[in-house]
Order: structure tokens, then sequence, then C-alpha cells
């Protein structure tokens, strides 16, 4: 939009008109600084100064209301444009760190663990694994981990040293009478000895995350091999 089109160079309301037309009969509403961009703005300031009545000049104290205002509303607008492409920019940053999470495991609050398949051996036979992290608290004598069928059977219990802190555990698949079982869920428990005295320790089953989501409020989304869901503030620990 330019000057050169006004067909009244003489006539402010015509000058309006021309820069609004879509609003010309709503002059007041169109008149707003919301309604209009920085460069309408500007051009119809000129257009007012430059063809305004010389025995009449305009208000300085209502041009410059008109002016602070624009400024007030165009700096919020710039604000919120900024904020947009912020949130844009850490968005993209988000979804990049996140995309580097696929493939690595993940520590988590369950106590059911994915058995699962790495391969075979050179004999031809299958390769499994389970991994999980048992919390030993401060200064444990010893202790034991336990894995059970979904069913409750036990099927596998280990010694666990000394130690403190959080300790990484591996399950093979091979049961107490040297049997491979199959892969998929165990629900897996521990206890360390502590003072003379046994007493429940915290697992966290290990599992592979497969891929990524982000969601509304950028949120992230880890979804793992054993097909469940969890939130980036639910995991335990990365490896």
């Amino acid at each position: 939009m330019t000057l050169s089109a006004l067909t009244n160079p003489n006539d402010s309301a015509s000058i309006f008109d021309a820069l609004n037309p879509a609003r010309a009969a709503e002059k007041e509403k169109a008149g707003s600084a919301e309604e209009m961009g920085s460069e309408e703005f500007l051009q119809l300031m000129i257009a007012q100064l430059e063809n305004q009545d010389p025995t009449k000049p305009m208000d300085q104290m209502a041009f410059m209301s008109q002016l602070a205002q624009f400024t007030q509303v165009s700096g919020i607008q710039e604000l919120n444009e900024s904020f947009s492409g912020l949130t844009e920019t850490l968005t993209g940053q988000q979804a990049l760190q996140a995309s580097q999470m696929v493939g690595r495991s993940v520590s988590t609050s369950s106590n059911v663990g994915n058995l699962s398949v790495l391969g075979t051996n050179t004999t031809g036979d299958p390769v499994m694994r389970m991994s999980a992290s048992v919390d030993m608290g401060n200064n444990a004598t010893g202790g034991s981990f336990f894995v059970q069928d979904m069913s409750g059977q036990l099927v596998f219990s280990g010694s666990l040293p000394a130690g403190s802190g959080t300790l990484p555990v591996v399950w093979d698949g091979v049961d107490a009478e040297g049997n491979t079982l199959p892969p998929g869920q165990y629900r897996i428990s521990a206890e360390v000895a502590r003072n003379g005295a046994n007493q429940a320790a915290s697992v966290f089953a290990h599992e592979q995350v497969v891929s990524v989501a982000i969601g509304a409020g950028n949120t992230v989304t880890l979804n793992l091999a054993n097909g469940q869901s969890l939130g980036i503030n639910e995991v335990k620990e990365f490896f």
C-alpha cells in the first residue's frame, strides 16, 4: 500500500479510508493502533502531518498518545513473536536431544523386566539378556536378586556383592536348572543384608528406547521396546 493511491490528498478522512478500504465504515475501530501494522501506522501519521490544516495544527499530545499506544502494542506483538520463535527453537533442540536417546537403555521404576534375544552364539543357541539396577543403599554386606515368571513362580536367584548405591545386574535367561527360558516379561525383586538383617531393596528394570515423541507443552515421551511409554521425568537413569 502506498500514498500515491490516495484520491484526495487534502482530505485526511479519505487518506484513512484509502489505507483501510475494508473498514472505511468503521473509522474509529479502524483507527485503533491494534488493527494495523507498523507500515500503515507510519504512513497514516505522515499523511496526517502533511495534510493538516496550518491554522489548526494537529494536537501534539494526541499524536504522542497515538504513537505511544502503537509502540506499546507493537512491542507486545514483537515480544510474542520473539517468544514464539524461542519456543520453536527450544522445541527443535528438545527434539534433537530426544532423538539421541533412541537405541539407549533407561532404568524405570517398574519391577517387570524384559528378557530379550540379543543374537546367537557360535553353536546357534540364542543369547538372552535382561538388565536391571538394584539400590543397595548404604553399606550393604550383600544381598540376593530374584526373578519370577508372570505367574509368580521363582525361576532364578543370584547373590549380590557388598556395596553401596546403585548396582547394575544382568540375567542371561538361564533358570536354576540350567534351562534357557523364553523371552518375555519377568518380575524382578531384590533384598540386601545390612546390620545382620535382610530387607527389601528397590529394583529398576532397564528398557531400550525405540522412538521418542514430543507432545503438547513440549513434553517428551519415550516409547520403549516392551511397548510401554513413559515421560522423560520418569526415567531414573540413562545407559
